[in-house]
Order: structure tokens, then C-alpha cells, then sequence
């Protein structure tokens, strides 16, 4: 009986430091995971957006695995589609949503209207999905000029909601604006904001720095050179390397540009310093390339489009931002994700995609090597897989069918094959798929499979698997095709860098604070057994 006393007042006295222990490692590791995502946010990073004007569109489960597949981990939605906010949840997949311009009136007119906006369609899903930002509206001031008045008010009803959810430091709100909001933005130093904008441009300015939120601005250099041909070389807007003598110079600082872009973003700067704004970022919310055009389009092309594209991501990740501001480097989502099919004219309107609808690459994103930037037989090599989500039965359906009348090279999947493991149905259909898609040479048409298969980039060779694909390349290079070096590398840690920075800096937890707490633990183990 005495024993069970003294066991219990030694539970007791054990209860209270085992208690803090706890207490203090939970905390400390929330602290972590909030320092790490804060980090990995602060970043600059490219991202896509994803319209959805396209015929055929994939299914949010599926639209999910693809961005996966690509590596894809930063979009921005122009609405809040609950089903896709939903698929993204508990991925790695930050996503920026949108109020499209029609519902501007509602929100900015109703405090209750925006506080349900938020709980509708952020508070519902964060954090599991990894909502960032609100943009409000789109191009307000240039293309609904009639919902100018209402724009700061929406975001400031919408940014109260935010407040009274706790949510306002970690989701940034703002606004995208057109270029042309900035007059004479050449040279940057002498830019401005549009005159008759600015009873309305300040106040939002004034609201972006007192919540420290970005400047969104919507920067195509391929609209400043259709619109000044003869006066700004394409060079200068697709980033290509040039001779001092080709940069643009600005006269009043002495700032060498070596490309369109970066001279707008310091148009912008300036703007805002006109205005005695200087503690606002710029982020670029749309920025890209045609690859088609019509006739009087003749530079909408798919070696200009991957060029700019291709450069841009190599900017962003050199992290050298710009004259004004070689210290931050601006993100950047490029416009777009999918060629929106169904568009309206011109030509150009539905060709700006990196993707077509069905998820083959309209062309391969080069982001590593120097010099051309001509597609390889590598860089060009595509694979057919399984998609996620996908009914097992249906996916053995097309298993059977592919290694069958399908006539596929299914050998390696049997079972003491390189690639029987891991033993599922979703592994061997990729395999079967695959093996089929590159036997009829990689069409479009033999990657379908009822729905059940998609193209990607990415190799899905694992371990000692080695998919047809990725086969057909090592024979490709083998027998004097392009050096591998000289590649893109478009999977793994490449890829992942491709779509975001992953910054090298990790926040340390404290070693003597936790040695501190286990000595004062095992002390308080060993007082209490003693008594």
C-alpha cells in the first residue's frame, strides 16, 4: 500500500515538467513550421495562372496531379472555384484566388457580403489548402472603369473579414493593374501614374503599404513591342543577351536595362515614388508570350514564346532583380497555364498557354545551359501515365487493353521485372501506357485511354525502372544525339526549382533551450523517484 502511495505522488510530481515538456516542443515546433513557410513565401518564385476558358478542361482531381507532375507550386485562380480549392488541399500547392470584377459592387457595397466572400471561400479551406493572396478584381482601372470608386472599398471589406478571421497576416490582398496605368514609362525615372487615377491610385497605394501588400501589375513585353516595332528591339524583350551598346539607358540615373521587363517594373517603382510611396513591392501578376498569331501577328511564335518564357524563369531565379532594385527580385506567374481554345479573336488571344488542353506541352520550357534556345530531341521527350484519381478498375481495363490488342511492351512489369514494384494497378498501367504511347510515337491520340491516362514532362522512371520513354532518349543520346548536359532538366529537384525557389535559409531551433529542458528533465525525474 505504501509502495502505491509513493508510485503515485511520483506520477504526480513527474506530471508537471512531462506537462511543460510537451507544452514547450509543441510551440516551439509551430513556431517552426510558421518560420519556414514565412521564409519559403518571401522567396521569389514563378508561378502560372490558369484560366479556364478551354475546352475539355481537366477535372480539378485531375488539374492537381498535373500541377504535381510538373512541379508546379504556385498558381493563381481569377475566381475561388471551390472544387479545384478543394482538390489542392493538403498539398504543397500555394494558390492565390480571385473576386472577379462583377462581383466588385456587391462586396464593396456590404461588409456582411465580403465577411461571407471570406468564409465562403478562404476560411472554408485554409489552411489546408495554402491560400496566399485575394486578388481583387483585374485590370479594374482600364477595363471597368465604371467600378473604379468600389475597388478600395471591396478590398477593405474584404480585408477586415481577414482581420476578424486572424488570416490577414499570412493572405495578402491587392489588386492587378494594366501597364498603361503608367505614362512615359521609358525612361522608368520619368514615369507616372495616369493623372486622372490618382484620387483613386493613392489611397489604394497608402492601404498597400499599411498592410504590406504587393503592387500587382499585368507586364507583357510583347505588347510594348508590337506597339513600338522599329523603336524597341525584340531582343531587348526577350531577354537575349546584348552588347553594352544595344542596352537602354536611362538618362537620368544612369541605369543600364538589358531587358523590357525590368525597365517596366522600375517604371513602376518610380510611379509610386512620385507619390511618396517607397515601402510597396511590385509582384507581376501576368507576364508571357504568345506562341500563335495571325497574320498580323508575325512574332506570335513558339521560339519566341519559349524564349521569353524560358528567360524569364532564369531571371526570376537569378534573383538580381532590377536597376532600381537589385536587392528584390519580383515574382512572376506566367500567363498561362492552358491555350484558353475558346477565346475570341485574335489568334493570339488563345494561344498563350504552355500547355494545350489536353496537358501536352505546346513547348518545352528551357531553363538551364546558355546560348540557343532550339528544342532538343530531350527537352521534347514526353511520357504517358496513369492519372490520380482514377477508378483501379477502369485503369486494369486499360492495362489489359494496352498490353493486349494494344499491343504495348509489358514485359517489364511482370512479376521479378525491374518494374513489377511497387505491385498496383495505377504503377503498371503508367508502365503499359507508356510503353504504347511511345510505340505509336508520342501522338496526342494514344494517351487517352478513356480519360484514364495523361503527357507529361516529367519521367516517371523510378529507382531501376526505366520507362520506354526515358529509354528511347538514352538511345537517342547514345548514338550522338544532344549531350544530356546541355539539357533541361525538367523532373526532381530541376523541376522543383523550375517552379519555385527553395531558399536555403532554415530557421534553427535553439539546442540549449531544448538541452536546458531535457537537463531540467531528467532532474525532476530524478528528484521525484527519490522521495
Amino acid at each position: 500500500m505504501a509502495d502505491s502511495k509513493l508510485t503515485t505522488k511520483a506520477t504526480a510530481r513527474l506530471s508537471l515538467p512531462l506537462f511543460v515538456l510537451f507544452t514547450v516542443l509543441t510551440v516551439a515546433e509551430a513556431a517552426l513550421v510558421t518560420e519556414v513557410k514565412k521564409q519559403d513565401d518571401d522567396q521569389p518564385f514563378v508561378g502560372v495562372n490558369i484560366g479556364t476558358d478551354v475546352s475539355n478542361l481537366l477535372s480539378p482531381t485531375a488539374l492537381v496531379s498535373f500541377l504535381q507532375l510538373q512541379k508546379i507550386t504556385h498558381i493563381r485562380l481569377y475566381d475561388a472555384d471551390t472544387d479545384i480549392l478543394r482538390a489542392l488541399a493538403h498539398t504543397k500547392i500555394r494558390v492565390v484566388v480571385g473576386v472577379p470584377n462583377n462581383q466588385l459592387l456587391a462586396i464593396g457595397s456590404s461588409n456582411a457580403t465580403a465577411a461571407a466572400w471570406i468564409d465562403r471561400n478562404v476560411v472554408a479551406f485554409y489552411p489546408e489548402t495554402l491560400i496566399t493572396g485575394i486578388v481583387v478584381g483585374d485590370e479594374v482601372f482600364t477595363t471597368v472603369p465604371s467600378s473604379s470608386p468600389i475597388l478600395l472599398p471591396a478590398i477593405q471589406s474584404l480585408y477586415s473579414a481577414l482581420v476578424a478571421s486572424n488570416l490577414h497576416t499570412q493572405i495578402k490582398i491587392s489588386t492587378p493593374h494594366s501597364a498603361s496605368i503608367i505614362l512615359d514609362p521609358f525612361p522608368p525615372s520619368q514615369a507616372f501614374f495616369n493623372q486622372s487615377l490618382v484620387p483613386i491610385v493613392l489611397p489604394l497605394l497608402q492601404f498597400l503599404s499599411k498592410t504590406g501588400s504587393p503592387l500587382m501589375m499585368n507586364l507583357y513585353p510583347y505588347y510594348v513591342f508590337m506597339q513600338n516595332k522599329g523603336v524597341v528591339p525584340l531582343d531587348n524583350c526577350l531577354f537575349k543577351p546584348l552588347t553594352p551598346s544595344k542596352e537602354m539607358v536611362d538618362p537620368n540615373t544612369l541605369l543600364h536595362y538589358t531587358n523590357v521587363l525590368d525597365a517596366m517594373i522600375d517604371a513602376a517603382y518610380f510611379s509610386m515614388k512620385n507619390l511618396n510611396i517607397t515601402d510597396v513591392v511590385v509582384h507581376v501578376t501576368e507576364s508571357g508570350w504568345p506562341s500563335k498569331g495571325d497574320s498580323k501577328e508575325p512574332y506570335a511564335t513558339m521560339d519566341n514564346a519559349d524564349t521569353y518564357n524560358s528567360n524569364l524563369i532564369k531571371h526570376v531565379f537569378d534573383r538580381s532583380g532590377t536597376p532600381l532594385h537589385p536587392e528584390f527580385t519580383s515574382s512572376v506567374y506566367i500567363y498561362e497555364l492552358f491555350n484558353e481554345d475558346l477565346r475570341s479573336p485574335p489568334v493570339s488571344e488563345a494561344n498563350w498557354g504552355l500547355f494545350y488542353g489536353n496537358s501536352t506541352p505546346v513547348y518545352l520550357l528551357h531553363v538551364s545551359g546558355s546560348g540557343t534556345f532550339m528544342a532538343t530531341d530531350t527537352t521534347n521527350q514526353t511520357y504517358c501515365v496513369a492519372m490520380d484519381g482514377v477508378d483501379p478498375r477502369t485503369l486494369q481495363a486499360a492495362l489489359d487493353w494496352a498490353c493486349g490488342p494494344g499491343r504495348a511492351n509489358c514485359s517489364e512489369i511482370q512479376p521479378g521485372e525491374s518494374c513489377y514494384h511497387p505491385n498496383n494497378v495505377k504503377n503498371h498501367a503508367s508502365y503499359a501506357f507508356d510503353s504504347y504511347y511511345q510505340k505509336e510515337g508520342e501522338t496526342a491520340g494514344s494517351c487517352d485511354f478513356k480519360g484514364a491516362a495523361m503527357i507529361t514532362t516529367t519521367d516517371p522512371s523510378h529507382g531501376s525502372c526505366i520507362f520506354p520513354g526515358s529509354k528511347k532518349v538514352s538511345n537517342k543520346t547514345e548514338t550522338g544525339g544532344s549531350s544530356s548536359s546541355n539539357v533541361t532538366d525538367t523532373s526532381g529537384a530541376a523541376a522543383d526549382r523550375l517552379w519555385f525557389w527553395r531558399g536555403t535559409r532554415r530557421p534553427e531551433v535553439s539546442h540549449t533551450l531544448l538541452v536546458l529542458l531535457l537537463t531540467w528533465l531528467v532532474f525532476a525525474i530524478f528528484d521525484a523517484t527519490m522521495r
